[in-house]
């Protein structure tokens, strides 16, 4: 009886620093739409090493909403797409973490092509286990976990459903090797496709039932965090076609790309036969 009791309260602990940590997480991010909104097309660019953008308002959001998360949750790991090359690897130790993509879709942002966001994950144990999104193109905040649920500017939003498979849209990132578009090209052939600059958004349609699924070959645990745990609040699947980051133990810019798919049932395992 005292064990089951002393259960039930650590799970009431747990819940409770759960839902007070998604509470900042969203406040976080809503403080910086304003922001994001004002610099939208207004800004300079840099590059990175690795040929991708940056923009001024990149570190400022990764400063800002670091800062905040760090002031009411200072144990806590914390992890950027825009930490410095320079700085040491993360290693993730704590039980809960947070990985954030201030800008997805920076080329988008910074050429005034409306489809980017704001991505945020929280993590327990290294993984996703809510999700934020702010979508500019909509001026909408997708967030939820798995037994969650999807909300929408916090409003509990049902994802769509199509049952007429010659209407299903798919997501895809270009360009692509030539072996994988060999692979995934009777997907080509079949369905209509969209490729819009910004994984995380990618994952969040999915996640949302505009798309009946997703492949993104090209991209960092920062780009699907989020929409990682969108899926899941929505019932959809995610898998990797490599090595699965989660639970993720360390946490630095460099770290290798991870190919994945996500998306109802039936899109999964399309794509499980095709990837063989």
């Amino acid at each position: 009886m005292q064990k089951d009791s002393f259960s039930r309260q650590a799970k009431a602990k747990l819940d409770l620093d759960i839902r007070h940590r998604i509470n900042a997480g969203r406040c976080a991010i809503k403080k910086e739409v304003h922001f994001f909104e004002r610099h939208f097309s207004e800004v300079s660019s840099d590059w990175k090493r690795d040929h991708s953008r940056v923009t001024f308002a990149d570190i400022a959001i990764s400063d800002n909403i670091s800062a905040d998360l760090k002031k009411d949750f200072p144990s806590d790991d914390f992890c950027s797409e825009e930490m410095h090359e320079s700085e040491s690897i993360v290693h993730l130790k704590k039980d809960f973490g947070w990985v954030l993509d201030p800008i997805d879709g920076t080329n988008n942002f910074a050429l005034g092509f409306p489809l980017c966001a704001i991505s945020l994950a929280l993590l327990y144990r290294g993984t996703p286990i809510y999700g934020f999104v702010y979508d500019y193109s909509m001026k909408s905040l997708y967030e939820g976990g798995e037994g969650f649920g999807l909300r929408i500017n916090e409003k509990i939003s049902t994802p769509l459903e199509n049952t007429m498979q010659e209407q299903f849209i798919i997501g895809m990132q270009f360009p692509l090797g030539k072996s994988t578009l060999k692979k995934f090209a009777p997907l080509l052939e079949q369905y209509k496709v969209r490729s819009i600059g910004s994984s995380t958004l990618l994952g969040a349609l999915v996640a949302k039932g505009y798309l009946w699924g997703a492949i993104d070959t090209r991209c960092k645990v920062w780009d699907f965090a989020a929409s990682f745990a969108l899926c899941k609040a929505s019932n959809r699947e995610s898998y990797f076609l490599g090595e699965n980051p989660f639970p993720l133990s360390e946490f630095h810019p460099k770290l290798p790309k991870y190919p994945y798919f996500c998306g109802e049932k039936g899109f999964c395992e399309l794509v499980q036969a095709l990837a063989g």
